[in-house]
């Protein structure tokens, strides 16, 4: 796994979600998340997620596979109606898809 891009794309998919969920928040009343946070939530993720893959260059299919799979480690956060509860999981988790991305993207050039 290259650690590197691995950080990288963790921190950039907080640093994204993060700026996304305020605008969101300030932009549209509260309930509209109690209507459609279910679609709201993983699509700021899955774009946020496509934002950070081209940033760092990685295969953006294979990025949003990765979003979608770590994402499902925010259920049983959002289960217990504490939604950034399993956050941290799902970021380590899509930084370590990315970082294995790398390796593989980097395989493929030099083979």
């Amino acid at each position: 796994m290259d650690r590197s891009v691995a950080w990288r794309a963790a921190l950039l998919q907080a640093l994204l979600v993060a700026a996304l969920a305020v605008v969101l928040a300030v932009a549209l009343p509260h309930s509209f998340f109690e209507d459609w946070g279910w679609l709201a939530g993983p699509g700021a993720w899955g774009v946020c997620a496509v934002a950070a893959g081209a940033w760092l260059r990685l295969p953006l299919v294979l990025v949003l596979v990765g979003a979608g799979l770590s994402g499902l480690l925010m259920l049983p956060g959002v289960a217990l109606d504490a939604h950034w509860l399993g956050a941290p999981l799902a970021l380590a988790a899509f930084g370590a898809w990315c970082g294995r991305l790398a390796v593989r993207r980097r395989g493929a050039v030099t083979a």
